[in-house]
């Protein structure tokens, strides 16, 4: 670990054998490009779905026991990168800044994301993805490892980076089988 505080030392690591994210595989140009567009991927699955489907209650209809809906993947993907943008921000101008959110369920429950309408989610996401790519794109490289602290673990810029496109992608899989699980069901198979 480095000594220098705001540093990064030793980070974690975004790789993922499910959904094959790489960190050292995404610069951040890259990331700010996948980032922006995570807008159009998102508003698909949310908005289109297939003749005489009743879109909002296939969102909403969670595919098994503890896994999330649809929406709620959707809903935390938006709330996730307007959290990264801000402790990204904070991580700029204080020497690690220590970040707090609620866990995932318990802001799926709080912020009631099941009950939030899908078109708006949507525009969440693209509106979010925007500004924290903007945030990224405006980052000297020198900065990239600038560090905030979450639950005790430092996390870098150029990490958090990472983190966004790999939240950002692997809840589009999670989407997809879910919906996939969701219409089998609903199809009696």
């Amino acid at each position: 670990m480095s000594d220098t505080p705001g540093r990064a030392g030793a980070t974690p690591s975004n790789d993922c054998a499910e959904c094959g994210f790489s960190d050292e595989a995404l610069s951040m140009e890259d990331a700010v490009a996948k980032l922006r567009g995570f807008g159009r991927r998102y508003r698909a699955p949310l908005t289109r779905f297939l003749p005489g489907e009743d879109g909002p209650t296939l969102l909403r209809e969670r595919p098994a026991p503890g896994v999330w809906s649809a929406l709620e993947y959707a809903a935390h993907v938006a709330e996730v990168f307007e959290w990264y943008d801000e402790w990204v921000r904070r991580s700029l101008v204080e020497d690690e800044p220590v970040v707090e959110a609620p866990t995932p369920d318990e802001a799926a429950e709080a912020g009631r994301f099941n009950e939030r309408n899908p078109a708006t989610v949507a525009g969440a996401i693209a509106t979010n993805a925007e500004r924290l790519a903007t945030t990224f794109e405006g980052i000297p490289e020198e900065a990239w490892d600038r560090v905030h602290v979450r639950r005790g673990q430092r996390r870098s810029v150029l990490f958090t980076a990472r983190r966004a496109v790999h939240e950002g992608g692997h809840h589009l899989l999670d989407i997809g089988r879910g919906l996939r699980a969701v219409r089998e069901r609903r199809q009696g198979g």
